[in-house]
């Protein structure tokens, strides 16, 4: 009897038939996996346009936005009361509920656009990360001024194949293993970036930089109108490095209750953007004082030696991407998924579950899925892959992406739904203009950096070879 009863506990069933599992810690790790990109490797470069004043006030303004818009968001997971009301699986269905349907069509498109383009740029930072390796060992072998070129394409239709067969994972519920494995992944790169950046610095008796960041003139080399560009795009490229709120209600959709849904993911985006915030500010910071205005891109491409440290700090890129691609994946597979299923509910395509057997169970053990989930999902990673192929220079459009949908996902939408859910903030009060002034003013930050990000694409059109990418 005592042993039914743990069981039954074990497998307690939610109010909508389902069983989750998630916990404060496994929420952390999905967020931190999420926000914690390759992204943060760029942030050294980032601060050296806007220098020592701007930088780390950008850094740390949009860690405590994403934050407070966070807390907002978590809120409107289940309406209209955040506690007992119906339940909101995905981001789409927050803004369907608290705003209506008119204003689902806006945010689909730039969720999934966004998603979708972090997708390709994964894929193709991937490859740049594992060239990176192959460029530091021939450099340590032949001589840090041999010529040790190398060419992408191979390495993506590897992780392609790779992130295929992930792909296949029912949920992003199954997927806490690799979110744990990634999570702390970004964790190593980022300290070893820190470590070597620190390393630098110390060596170099003294901190650059300057308090307004690369300088203008003929000698910088560097003309008015690039330092405008590049200081926009490091504006958004800090913004959307923080973003995550497109993937917040379908992490908190994860988490078991009690508590409440709203108090483990406030406590989980604390954590997630607090560990975040600290890899960020300390990178950027450190970084820049190590190279000062000649800070590099990726700051991993500025060390040489130890060649093997370098070198693992690249791996754990790898690493930590295919992880973090699936939890930008899955989403999108749930939302084909069920608009397919309801549009065909008697297709044995779509419902028809087949189970394989894995070695190891007893018998016990399967693989389950549904052709269209091996078939659809297949085709959709193949052409993600076909495309990072093609437009190698996708990194400056999904900075562009990035800046576009900075204000709408993480601000303007989960504002708006906080006030329309919580009728507590009358219009014209101080609370409601202090928010509908972050409103206006996280608008302009992502009109300002889609500028930047526009003229630096326009730039590198005219240096790209389709099929080729290179360091």
């Amino acid at each position: 009897m005592d042993v039914e009863k743990v069981e039954r506990k074990e497998v307690e069933v939610d109010d909508d038939g389902r069983v989750r599992t998630g916990t404060v810690w496994t929420a952390t790790t999905h967020a931190i996996t999420a926000v914690i990109g390759s992204g943060v490797l760029a942030l050294p470069w980032s601060v050296a346009q806007m220098g020592w004043v701007l930088g780390p006030i950008a850094l740390i303004g949009c860690a405590y936005i994403t934050y407070y818009t966070a807390v907002l968001l978590s809120d409107c997971y289940r309406t209209p009361d955040p506690v007992h009301g119906k339940r909101n699986h995905t981001y789409m269905d927050v803004v369907r509920s608290c705003l209506g349907p008119r204003d689902v069509v806006v945010c689909g498109l730039a969720q999934y656009c966004i998603l979708w383009g972090t997708m390709v740029g994964y894929t193709i930072t991937t490859a740049t990360s594992i060239m990176a390796v192959v460029r530091t060992d021939c450099r340590h072998h032949r001589g840090h001024d041999a010529a040790c070129a190398s060419s992408g394409t191979m390495y993506m239709v590897v992780f392609g194949l790779v992130e295929i067969v992930l792909s296949q994972f029912p949920s992003l519920e199954k997927l806490t293993l690799i979110s744990v494995v990634a999570a702390v992944m970004s964790c190593t790169y980022s300290f070893v970036g820190l470590f070597l950046s620190a390393a630098k610095l110390v060596s170099n008796h003294g901190a650059r930089g300057t308090l307004l960041g690369v300088k203008i003139g003929a000698a910088a080399g560097v003309s008015a109108s690039t330092k405008t560009w590049h200081s926009l795009q490091a504006l958004g490229n800090i913004a959307f490095a923080y973003t995550y709120s497109m993937l917040l209600i379908e992490i908190q959709d994860t988490v078991k209750s009690p508590p409440s849904e709203n108090v483990t993911m406030k406590r989980a985006s604390f954590y997630g953007i607090g560990v975040t915030t600290i890899f960020y500010v300390s990178l950027g910071c450190i970084g820049y004082a190590a190279f000062g205005n000649a800070a590099p891109g990726n700051v991993l491409t500025g060390f040489d030696e130890p060649f093997w440290l370098v070198d693992v700090a690249n791996v754990a890129v790898v690493i930590h991407l295919v992880g973090a691609y699936q939890v930008y994946a899955q989403p999108i597979f749930a939302c084909y998924e069920k608009w397919l299923g309801a549009r065909w509910p008697n297709s044995a395509f779509f419902h028809h579950e087949y189970a394989v057997r894995l070695p190891g169970g007893g018998g016990s053990r399967a693989a389950r899925f549904t052709m269209c989930k091996l078939v659809v999902r297949t085709a959709f990673v193949a052409a993600t892959t076909v495309v990072s192929l093609m437009l190698p220079f996708f990194n400056a459009v999904l900075g562009l992406l990035g800046a576009i949908a900075f204000w709408p996902l993480t601000v303007y939408f989960p504002v708006t739904m906080y006030i329309a859910q919580a009728k507590v903030v009358a219009p014209g009060s101080r609370k409601w203009v202090a928010l509908q002034a972050l409103n206006a003013g996280a608008l302009v930050v992502s009109l300002l950096a889609a500028v930047g990000s526009v003229a630096d694409m326009v730039q590198r059109l005219g240096h790209v070879t389709i099929f080729q990418t290179q360091l």
